[in-house]
């Protein structure tokens, strides 16, 4: 199955949120209460109830204020560090190259949330799981393997979200940036071509991916730090009542997997 993809082109966006409400809706994720901190964003960051939203930028060019927008939300990278260090494998990528979460298998440890280069994975303090968006992958709410958009694609009003097969996407993107820098966007970009061996989201910049604060240059967990990281588990008890022989199976088995997928085993 080729992999999918979702485009955000930022110039055609107006942030109307409808991606960020029918996420919550579809998905079955409650309102957050939030306070006016002085920006028109709502609520202020992700969260476990919070899958999708919207960011605003005041940005000075040229003697002159810009108003910007970007969507927040995972970037469902190839090389996944929520999944490289997942002590029980719960985290995998699905046939279509997105990144989920099998919530079955998640222990709540936490470790994903300190992995991600985008701080996307959060914590349900109630539920005792780690959550994210899936891009309507989730079991019970699977849109995609039915043949459909993801809901926030499917909601865009004015084209800003598109659904498709990666490498066409890959087209459009490279041909919108063509048309910015024409435009007198010379910074403009295509982010997620080829960060973290590729996202499965990828955004038209019309400026540095700094300037909406994204990494420059995502990096992966080094071993030392997963290896640390998993040590600081087993030390806080985090571990100890499962069986490891349990945790490794399992970690083993998604680790094959997704070396399978990628055409690696």
């Amino acid at each position: 199955m080729p992999d999918k993809a979702i485009l955000y082109d930022m110039s055609r966006c107006t942030a109307c949120r409808g991606c960020q409400v029918s996420c919550k809706q579809w998905n079955d994720k409650a309102a957050e209460e939030t306070n006016n901190w002085g920006s028109y964003e709502n609520p202020k960051e992700l969260s476990s109830a919070t899958w999708l939203k919207m960011r605003f930028f005041e940005i000075e060019r040229e003697g002159k204020f810009d108003w910007q927008f970007i969507r927040r939300s995972c970037m469902h990278c190839t090389d996944a560090g929520c999944a490289e260090v997942c002590p029980v494998g719960a985290i995998f990528h699905t046939d279509e190259g997105f990144v989920n979460i099998d919530q079955e298998w998640c222990i709540g440890c936490g470790t994903c949330t300190q992995a991600c280069p985008f701080h996307v994975p959060h914590l349900d303090h109630h539920e005792g799981i780690v959550s994210k968006c899936s891009a309507c992958t989730t079991l019970g709410f699977d849109r995609v393997s039915q043949g459909l958009s993801p809901a926030c694609a499917k909601s865009c009003p004015t084209g800003a979200l598109e659904y498709g097969e990666r490498d066409v996407l890959l087209e459009k993107g490279r041909s919108q940036v063509q048309k910015l820098k024409a435009t007198g966007h010379v910074n403009a970009m295509l982010y997620g071509e080829h960060e973290l061996s590729g996202l499965h989201v990828l955004y038209v910049l019309d400026d540095k991916p700094e300037v909406y604060g994204l990494p420059e240059n995502p990096q992966m967990p080094t071993s030392d730090m997963i290896s640390k990281w998993l040590a600081g588990l087993a030390t806080a008890g985090v571990l100890s009542t499962l069986p490891l022989i349990w945790i490794f199976k399992r970690r083993e088995e998604m680790i094959t997997k997704n070396k399978a997928k990628e055409g690696t085993v």
